[in-house]
């Protein structure tokens, strides 16, 4: 860690102890994702993990959550766990948009959140080591996408649950086989996301976003689907071990 990153973690950890927070248990790559989610203003980043320490304190009651709280999430078998990418090391999460239908549970819909993103930055580890990078790269696929399954509520809803409660957390974000009609609705969600978030998607739509999409995953990792041997493994049935407080 560079010397001013060094200053900007004790003062960030100095200004979250004066509102009553403790940070020891929490180490400095921690500390400095909220800092460069924050543009490194030990302030700004204190306050953002004040507010992330009493959502998940509040929220996260369990420390995370079990698949029972969120059973028709999973039932609908949209989100798969493929391994770590080529470039990065990072955790693949692909998710078959298709899948999804409007919640008629908002809570569920919500707790799907820490739920998917507390497991694919828990597949990093093994045996208590890191093997990857904790940066996530999600591939949303929108082959055979209907109006029905458009859900412009959760969608606002889960990209700002990740930015303020995940910082630094998504690496890049790959959307395949966009249909026409998506453009109207990307026109209406891109405004509730911030600029970092924005440059990290990706439309691939001609061969050579497609051959650095491929290049990125590693066609080992890709399902067969995308031009790789792997299948498609849900959520559910990854097995994780539990991570420490980091």
């Amino acid at each position: 860690m560079e010397k001013t990153q060094e200053i900007a973690v004790t003062q960030m950890r100095a200004s979250v102890e004066k509102q009553g927070v403790s940070t020891k248990d929490y180490s400095d790559p921690t500390i400095l994702r909220f800092l460069i989610a924050r543009s490194m203003d030990p302030e700004k980043a204190a306050k953002m993990f004040v507010q992330w320490k009493k959502w998940r304190d509040e929220f996260v009651l369990l420390g995370f959550i079990p698949d029972s709280e969120v059973e028709d999430e999973l039932a609908a078998k949209k989100v798969y766990l493929q391994g770590l990418s080529k470039i990065g090391k990072q955790p693949v999460v692909v998710m078959k948009a298709n899948r999804h239908f409007q919640s008629k549970d908002q809570l569920q819909a919500k707790k799907f959140v820490p739920h998917l993103m507390d497991k694919v930055i828990a597949s990093s580890f093994e045996g208590g080591k890191e093997i990857g990078n904790e940066k996530l790269i999600l591939i949303v696929d929108m082959e055979k996408l209907g109006y029905k399954n458009v859900d412009t509520r959760n969608c606002i809803t889960g990209f700002q649950l990740v930015q303020a409660y995940y910082p630094e957390r998504l690496a890049k974000l790959f959307l395949l086989n966009v249909p026409w009609f998506i453009l109207s609705f990307w026109k209406i969600i891109s405004p509730f996301l911030d600029k970092a978030t924005l440059e990290k998607i990706v439309f691939v739509s001609n061969e050579e976003e497609r051959h650095s999409f491929i290049k990125e995953i590693g066609e080992d990792t890709l399902p067969e689907e995308y031009g790789g041997p792997a299948k498609l493994v849900a959520l559910q049935d990854v097995t994780v071990t539990t991570l420490p407080t980091k």
